[in-house]
């Protein structure tokens, strides 16, 4: 646990030709999520789900397949705890 969240958000930075490679493997609607993210990033699922207009369900899926590639990760909400915010790895 000596890692700070500094450096290990550092560590899972993509470059940007890494990340589009990953990306183009992955079904539409992960690709409009990161489109969104990566102009209003840190989203939470509900405010990505009213931006991108999918259901809640197909961003979900949307969000696990961009988290199982390393394409995104999440913290907790700063305004609201209960909450997870969604961020672009590039």
């Amino acid at each position: 646990m000596s890692t700070s969240t500094a450096e290990t958000e550092t560590d899972d930075l993509l470059s940007e030709t890494e990340f589009r490679e990953r990306l183009r493997e992955l079904p539409p609607s992960a690709k409009l999520v990161a489109k969104v993210l990566e102009t209003d990033a840190p989203l939470s699922q509900g405010q990505l789900a009213e931006e991108s207009l999918l259901p809640d369900r197909t961003v979900r899926y949307a969000l696990n397949r961009l988290e199982e590639s390393g394409l995104v990760s999440s913290r907790y909400s700063f305004k609201d705890a209960r909450k997870q915010v969604y961020y672009l790895n590039t």
